[in-house]
């Protein structure tokens, strides 16, 4: 009998060790129920001067509708230019809602006061703030929408890592230029985002949004990327990017590259990391030296430093600040989406990933990776001894604290 056993646990191994992991984990997505869709395009904008420039083009050429939803709009010349033009289409008769968190805007250091979200709306806009911050505060905190996605006539989506901000383009004297990335996406994946922007404005206003004017049938693109959208709800789907992460990770055979800002992954994901290390897999992490929120680049820093010595390739970048969240496997796939590698994003809040089944995108974020490392250093061994006694505790302090970063 043991035999027997031994014999049908190769087998599945074998058969297992034949599948590729862009195959392992399209399966996986369609056991949750996640959707891949065929016959996608996908523009990759790796800069904010690419993102506004594209987005503010198609918005100008918009003759239905403008839905956008961000954690926040900074009260700065580039949201002040998207808010004119997005006053200038509401004039011409184009629907235009736009969604912001309150707590996201509330925290950033140019909000969007009262005054100014009642002139904006005095302009034709339905502006809306998820989940307003009202006494006792505290119980506003958590969940919040930490989702960046814009859909135009249902044609045309832009989701992944950038608010609407000046810093995307200007960067910011303490930290230099600020890194992100976005896409363009155009396909039959557009009606997903588009109903996740649906359902977060019927929860936020109770007007429900259908029809085939705003989810039109698409032709599918002779690109044919296939596109999967992992959405985190956290009633509905609250594991569903931590297990994204963490099977991309398990699922890897030969290679992962990623980049994350906040890099204190909770256990489930930390653990695939070390496993996929133990495996042999190449797993490369490229992390900011700097950061824009104190403690945690130096818990990043604790942990990439404790995954170099178990074998992983740790990078800090010293060019600025990467606020980008993507990860490639085996050279097959990728992920870009809001999701940071912290418990907010992977425990708490609303967020979205794209998966992409394309070795076309995937290489050109290998690309990109390989051509940030020319501004890094590897963490070496002995790289933590270098580090200052107040350094080290803040690495070892904030490690304690993943639980709630």
């Amino acid at each position: 009998m043991r035999k027997l056993l031994l014999i049908f646990a190769l087998l599945c191994a074998s058969v297992l060790n034949a599948q590729t992991s862009d195959s392992i984990m399209a399966a996986h997505l369609r056991t949750r129920g996640v959707k891949i869709y065929d016959g996608n395009s996908v523009a990759l904008l790796k800069t904010g001067h690419d993102k506004f420039e594209d987005m503010f083009e198609e918005v100008r050429n918009a003759k239905s509708f403008i839905h956008l939803e961000y954690f926040n709009f900074r009260n700065d010349s580039i949201a002040g230019l998207l808010f004119h033009l997005l006053a200038e289409k509401a004039k011409e008769g184009v629907e235009v809602r736009a969604l912001y968190d309150a707590f996201g805007n509330s925290s950033n250091n140019k909000p969007i006061k009262q005054q100014m979200h009642d002139s904006i709306r005095g302009l034709g806009i339905q502006l809306v703030k998820f989940d307003p911050i009202r006494f006792p505060w505290v119980n506003h905190i958590i969940p919040r929408d930490h989702r960046k996605i814009v859909v135009i006539d249902g044609k045309v989506a832009y989701t992944g890592g950038m608010n609407v901000a000046d810093y995307y383009i200007e960067g910011i004297p303490e930290i230099g230029d600020w890194h992100d990335m976005h896409m363009h996406i155009e396909g039959p994946v557009v009606n997903e985002l588009h109903s996740i922007f649906c359902r977060m404005w019927y929860k936020s206003t109770g007007e429900y949004i259908s029809g085939a004017k705003y989810f039109p049938e698409h032709i599918k693109s002779n690109d044919t990327q296939r596109i999967a959208i992992v959405d985190r709800h956290p009633l509905r789907s609250a594991d569903a990017i931590r297990d994204l992460f963490a099977t991309m990770l398990n699922t890897a055979q030969h290679k992962v590259l990623l980049i994350n800002p906040y890099f204190v992954p909770t256990h489930k994901v930390r653990q695939a990391l070390k496993d996929a290390i133990d495996r042999g897999v190449d797993v490369q992490i490229l992390l900011s030296a700097k950061s824009d929120i104190p403690l945690t680049p130096e818990a990043s820093h604790y942990v990439g430093n404790n995954l170099a010595k178990r074998g992983a390739k740790v990078y800090l970048y010293y060019g600025g600040f990467h606020h980008t969240k993507i990860m490639m496997v085996d050279d097959l796939y990728c992920t870009v989406g809001s999701s940071n590698m912290d418990a907010r994003s992977l425990r708490c809040d609303y967020e979205v990933n794209t998966v992409i089944f394309s070795k076309k995108t995937t290489a050109e974020l290998t690309a990109l990776f390989n051509e940030q490392l020319k501004s890094s250093q590897q963490i070496h061994k002995g790289y933590w001894k270098t580090r200052s006694t107040g350094k080290k505790f803040q690495g070892w302090f904030g490690n304690l604290l993943t639980p709630f970063l």
